[in-house]
């Protein structure tokens, strides 16, 4: 298959189905740039250590250095994804079954993002081509259980691991600076806070970036004739592209979310907000590693979490926890539903 930019804008002026499918591929990466990425900043916004706009724009560079960077050295979460489902042996349908999957994420996320709670795109875009798999497939057919099973090891990983290495972390640098002057050391923790921040937003464009990489890439293949993605190597191009478009999502920002994840849950000092982007990115960098795909809103709140209990399991606010955990809880069911309908809806409307 021809992978070169010109036989890309070629194809896609010459194929609606294509424009619509990439329309609505960058409108999810938009939407996750928007929606998820201030997740990586929050900390460090709550503690003052940079303002809003500053924090954004930041995050949108490092977003977009994370698709670009990571994707070259290991593409394997983008091959999860890719992989992830069949959608038959019709390519026809497999577009439009992908469409479906699109549309269903970005309806259920922008929604979500509305009331400002935090939602996981990674688990809404899994949900959402499942869904869609199912529809077209008749049954379970179309799920690909040796790779639907990292999503099961991504979501234990990213609770446990994150909650794990966010109180190991913040309670050595308690141990290692208890003598130390607190002036002296919120100045240092400040300009570590916005390193660590940094770190979180290359790690979330690293690992969401590639997880819409994987859908684009397989579109593209579907529009050519090609049942899957096995083999191909993704084009630099297209990383570009995507890492782009994340990065200006990035940048419209996302205030309340801000407020939710770093101000509602836990109250939080510079040296834990430097704890819990440490080990936001620590876990991140773990899981893009051996590919699994994991949610960067979950490894976030949970090492978020973990910091707060070393002082005491009191300090966090277990309301906003809950309400989180029943908005990842659904996501599965309620998006996938969603996805399921809107491929009913399409194959009857243009199958």
């Amino acid at each position: 298959m021809d992978l070169s930019l010109d036989y890309f804008l070629n194809n896609i002026m010459g194929n609606p189905i294509l424009m619509i499918t990439v329309l609505l591929t960058l409108g999810v990466i938009f939407v996750n740039g928007w929606t998820d990425a201030p997740n990586a900043i929050a900390t460090c916004v709550t503690t003052r250590c940079l303002s809003p706009r500053r924090a954004i724009l930041m995050s949108a560079v490092f977003n977009f250095l994370g698709v670009f960077i990571m994707t070259q050295i290991n593409s394997s979460v983008a091959s999860t994804i890719s992989n992830m489902v069949d959608f038959g042996d019709s390519t026809h349908e497999a577009m439009i079954a992908l469409c479906a999957a699109l549309v269903s994420i970005v309806v259920y996320s922008v929604a979500a993002s509305v009331f400002g709670i935090p939602t996981s795109e990674s688990h809404s875009l899994i949900a959402g081509l499942s869904g869609a798999a199912i529809a077209i497939q008749g049954g379970i057919g179309g799920i690909n259980g040796s790779e639907w099973v990292k999503v099961l090891y991504g979501l234990v990983l990213s609770l446990a691991l994150g909650f794990v290495t966010g109180w190991t972390v913040c309670k050595l640098i308690t141990i290692l600076c208890c003598k130390m002057d607190r002036r002296k050391t919120n100045g240092i923790f400040g300009s570590a806070q916005i390193a660590g921040a940094a770190a979180m937003s290359f790690m979330h464009g690293a690992q969401d970036g590639q997880k819409f990489i994987g859908v684009l890439f397989l579109g593209i293949a579907f529009a050519d004739g090609q049942n899957s993605v096995t083999g191909m190597e993704i084009p630099v191009w297209l990383m570009m592209l995507c890492s782009i478009v994340m990065g200006v999502g990035t940048s419209v920002g996302g205030e309340k979310i801000i407020k939710s994840v770093g101000m509602d849950m836990v109250k939080l000092e510079r040296y834990q907000g430097f704890s819990a982007d440490l080990a936001g990115a620590i876990c991140l960098l773990f899981s893009s590693l051996f590919g699994i795909p994991v949610s960067t809103t979950h490894t976030k709140t949970s090492a978020i979490m973990g910091v707060g209990a070393v002082k005491r399991l009191s300090a966090i606010n277990f309301g906003v926890v809950k309400d989180m955990m029943l908005t990842w809880i659904f996501t599965f069911p309620g998006c996938g539903l969603i996805s399921f309908v809107m491929a009913k809806i399409f194959m009857f409307v243009f199958g």
